[in-house]
């Protein structure tokens, strides 16, 4: 429950937030989704900075308090009612200024029911987006169904001059079509997608890995798109909605495939580090879900290595789909054919049990409850060629596993999420 302090702020920030946009009156892009939300959020950033002032939320400002805050321009000011005084200011200052981006590319986060219908209580999007509808925050939500009906609601608050981007896979996110007055976009890798992707490649240097490439299709155009910085086949989906926001900000396909060239995924969500003794790092600690789970596996599945590691910690606000939703992923575990897994927390130890019963040895199976210590026992396994895939909550701290195994420590706090000193002093502790 929020404190009548934390209620009171987000009114006046709000209240705030309206002026500035009322003053200025960009563009906005908003993006919604039970994952992939922060990846998309950068694919679309790339390619319209490319030829527009943008301004993107930084950090976890996609809440009640860091939307109004990004619109702003400012950072929180804490506890510190002197910083939320140079907040008040640096407003002023904005509303009176005749400088503004033209757009602004916001991630929603919404956690419980009426989170979206608060956003759109002083956002007016150009453009809505929405990733993808599954099993994240199931437990404030009870039901599929219900995520997507307040997903919808930022659909439903497109006017017909603006364009809402849908998934053309998830027959839950292509539905909400039914329910705007709003141009639809359709992106996926269905044959009827209004921009489709095919033929997807890996690219290697020797046996790094350097990226993807794959094919755009849109309005019976070809044109090859290569991802340099990007590992995950699932990023893909990003780039598409990159483009379509391309399309429709009408910068050319050339220029939109040449700044995907530069598209780079956020911390702590996929990214291909150097680890020690010459290993590959896949870290993606940032969060975890069952769907962004399996997806993360069927990268490390897809990819040529020596040895295959996963070290996964404990998801999250499942509610009553906690066991399934960990049962399903050691299946995956099985059948994608992982040497050494590396259990962390209490959720995913007792799921091991069922990995043991498919068929993987024992022998090969590593648990722990916290991050620390599992960190220890990657950092005397892993070898020259070894893929590690290390995923999780936020609340199991995985990032401290892959600080363990970072080759360049120096460059910890670049590389990895959840490094502010504020970040680093919390203690973990077992949720």
């Amino acid at each position: 429950m929020k404190s009548r302090k934390i209620i009171y702020l987000e009114k006046v920030l709000g209240a705030m937030a309206v002026i500035v946009l009322k003053r200025h009156k960009p563009k906005i892009v908003a993006i919604t989704g039970s994952v992939g939300k922060t990846s998309t959020k950068a694919a679309v950033f790339t390619v319209l900075a490319s030829k527009y002032v943008v301004r993107e939320n930084q950090k976890n400002y996609n809440n009640e308090i860091g939307i109004p805050l990004t619109i702003i321009g400012a950072d929180s000011g804490g506890r510190n009612i002197f910083k939320w005084l140079w907040v008040f200011i640096k407003w002023l200052f904005v509303v009176i200024s005749p400088r503004y981006p033209e757009i602004l590319v916001l991630e929603l986060g919404v956690d419980r029911p009426g989170d979206m219908k608060y956003f759109m209580s002083f956002i007016q999007p150009t453009v809505g987006i929405v990733t993808n509808v599954s099993l994240s925050h199931i437990e404030f939500f009870k039901t599929v169904e219900n995520i997507a009906k307040e997903k919808r609601v930022l659909v439903e608050a497109v006017g017909q001059d603006g364009y809402a981007i849908l998934n053309a896979d998830d027959e839950n996110v292509l539905k909400m079509s039914q329910y705007t007055k709003a141009q639809i976009i359709s992106f996926g890798q269905a044959d009827d997608a209004n921009i489709n992707a095919s033929n997807l490649v890996y690219n290697y240097q020797e046996d790094k890995p350097e990226g993807i490439s794959f094919k755009l299709n849109y309005d019976g155009k070809n044109v090859p798109i290569r991802l340099r910085n990007i590992l995950a086949a699932h990023y893909v989906y990003a780039a598409l909605i990159g483009v379509a926001a391309g399309i429709i900000f009408k910068i050319n396909l050339v220029d939109i495939a040449n700044a995907l060239e530069k598209f780079r995924s956020p911390q702590g969500r996929m990214n291909l580090l150097s680890g020690k003794a010459g290993s590959f790092v896949i870290d993606d600690t940032y969060n975890a879900s069952p769907m962004s789970m399996l997806a993360a596996l069927s990268v490390l599945e897809q990819l040529k290595a020596k040895r295959k590691i996963a070290v996964l910690g404990d998801m999250l606000e499942l509610g009553d789909l906690t066991r399934s939703g960990h049962s399903e992923v050691v299946q995956k575990i099985f059948s994608s054919k992982i040497d050494i897994f590396i259990a962390v927390g209490t959720r995913m130890k007792e799921a091991t049990s069922e990995l043991i019963k498919l068929g993987f040895s024992p022998a090969n199976i590593f648990e722990f409850n916290d991050p620390e210590s599992a960190g220890e026992k990657v950092q005397e396994l892993v070898k020259e060629g070894d893929f590690v895939l290390v995923k999780g909550s936020q609340g199991m701290r995985m990032e401290k596993i892959v600080e363990k195994i970072l080759e360049n420590q120096g460059e910890r706090e670049n590389l990895l999420c959840r490094q502010s000193a504020e970040w680093r002093k919390k203690p973990f502790v077992q949720p």
